[in-house]
């Protein structure tokens, strides 16, 4: 797989705006997984349609979203670009009319497709994350239509995040909480699009170049081999479509939809952004999108679009997360997939360089003492209660905490927990909140009784494999859930991440199936 920082060019066209074909011009070099977001910085159409487009936004509860986040990354300059993390998620719902191109029974739907997109700080280069539906994960605690917060999960599957409160179009926002928790990133943007957003955006842009592996006959769908255009319900079908192909497994059906995300991109783009084709595509994309508030008018998804102007199709890699099977569930695999959030939230490319555009830790001379922490409450009093039965794991989880600047650690001894549990005097909720950093998912419990702050870790704190003293210490002392194994820097492409990768412009009749 090819470097994702090789090959820059500036490539940079006209930014006035007197002349569209410039502008066409420059955008048609955007390559990004968001096509049909892209296309609205070309529109010239005029207040009418912008108004027409923030009437077909549809946005999400941002109150729904965790207080307790991943930090902002930082810019090595003032003023200097950052990266941006943005979530895409088709829902499967069969509500609101999907019901006549999906199947199946009205109501709330799952998170079937799930990409975490992560745009470099240079905004040329991309990577896009697919997590597999399956994948056993903690659902942190999320926001229920009654106001009230659910307790976190673990061992759930990827895609029950979005059904958490059974919201009739979904919970966006706790699938946004159980990706940050799962890869320590922040996430900027969440988008969601239906099975009639997907039908609208092909039909709009007069159908998808693809490659269809083999015949299908199944569940309703029929399917011909070999290359062919599609849109509409044929697209929808290709999309969803599992069983027929290879295993029958969803591994084959994320490979399928990146090979289609990458043969929109190449139509939109060849296809010269003439004002006949991007008014409709405009007008189908903003109906089928649920947006995060950030993105919730027709103008800051334009502002949004043209932040990303230079990326090209080769400059995209797509992913699906290091993985295993565990019986007829998907399992992530360590350390892989540790490397694969350390080297994203580090900002480096999938072998390991860094970009130069955020501070980089790792890259630090070895003559040059490390900065100092970050001021933390060091003098507050902190007891860890080992709640799980890992030996060793309080002992490993209260040495980095000293090592991170905290003076006064002791043990204590506590019951057996499932999560993690942060009790706090009133006094100390700064503290109580600085550590909830280090340990994603944990809840924090206000206690006029507690003597500074009380960590009792929980089953969630403890890592995959030997529950040995050095494995508890690794998964402890993480924070947002990676592991000490995750920030080892590698010097070539890991193979668990190299094997389950693909750039948008290969050859779209390749490595379509699993098994």
């Amino acid at each position: 797989m090819s470097d994702p920082t090789n090959g820059r060019s500036d490539g940079r066209g006209d930014d006035g705006r007197r002349s569209r074909a410039p502008r066409r011009r420059r955008i048609a070099r955007t390559a990004i997984g968001l096509a049909a977001v892209l296309v609205l910085s070309t529109v010239g159409a005029g207040a009418w349609f912008y108004h027409r487009l923030d009437n077909n936004i549809t946005t999400f509860d941002p109150g729904g979203v965790a207080t307790s986040r991943p930090p902002a990354p930082v810019p090595v300059t003032p003023g200097a670009k950052l990266p941006v993390n943005v979530l895409v998620l088709g829902s499967d719902t069969r509500d609101g009319g999907n019901d006549q191109l999906g199947g199946g029974d009205v109501g709330v739907g799952h998170s079937d497709t799930a990409i975490l997109l992560h745009v470099y700080a240079d905004h040329r280069h991309a990577v896009g994350v697919s997590i597999p539906r399956d994948a056993l994960v903690t659902i942190p605690s999320c926001k229920l239509p009654t106001g009230q917060w659910t307790a976190p999960r673990t061992g759930q599957m990827f895609n029950e995040a979005f059904t958490v409160g059974q919201f009739p179009q979904g919970n966006p926002a706790c699938t946004q909480n159980t990706v940050e928790a799962l890869t320590g990133l922040r996430i900027d943007h969440t988008i969601v699009v239906d099975f009639r957003g997907v039908a609208a955006m092909t039909e709009a842009i007069n159908g998808v170049d693809v490659c269809v592996p083999n015949d299908v006959n199944s569940h309703d769908i029929h399917l011909t081999k070999g290359p062919q255009k599609i849109s509409g319900q044929p697209a929808v079908d290709f999309l969803r479509a599992r069983y027929g192909f290879g295993d029958n497994s969803d591994i084959g059906r994320m490979k399928r939809q990146q090979a289609f995300l990458s043969s929109m991109i190449r139509k939109v783009q060849d296809q010269g952004f003439s004002l006949s084709t991007l008014l409709p595509l405009a007008d189908a994309a903003t109906r089928a999108l649920t947006v995060d508030e950030g993105l919730g008018t027709a103008m800051k998804l334009v502002d949004f679009a043209q932040s990303l102007q230079s990326i090209k199709l080769a400059d995209i890699t797509f992913v699906t997360t290091p993985w295993r099977f565990q019986g007829d569930r998907v399992a992530l695999v360590h350390p892989d997939v540790d490397t694969l959030w350390a080297l994203l939230r580090q900002d480096r490319t999938l072998d390991g360089q860094a970009t130069g555009q955020v501070p980089d830790q790792a890259a630090a001379s070895p003559s040059t003492p490390p900065p100092p922490p970050a001021p933390v409450a060091t003098t507050t009093p902190i007891v860890v209660v080992n709640g799980t039965k890992t030996t060793g794991l309080a002992t490993q989880t209260a040495r980095t905490l000293r090592a991170k600047g905290y003076q006064d650690v002791t043990l204590g001894d506590g019951g057996s927990r499932l999560t993690t549990e942060i009790d706090y005097a009133p006094a100390a909720r700064a503290t109580a909140e600085e550590l909830a950093a280090l340990f994603p998912g944990a809840r924090l419990v206000a206690d006029a009784a507690t003597d500074g702050v009380v960590v009792t870790l929980g089953r969630d704190a403890v890592p995959d494999g030997p529950a040995d003293d050095a494995a508890a210490g690794a998964k402890a002392g993480a924070t947002a859930g990676a592991s000490a194994a995750a920030s080892a820097i590698p010097s070539s492409i890991p193979s668990g991440i190299a094997d389950n990768s693909r750039n948008a412009a290969a050859d779209p009749c390749s490595d379509l199936t699993f098994g």
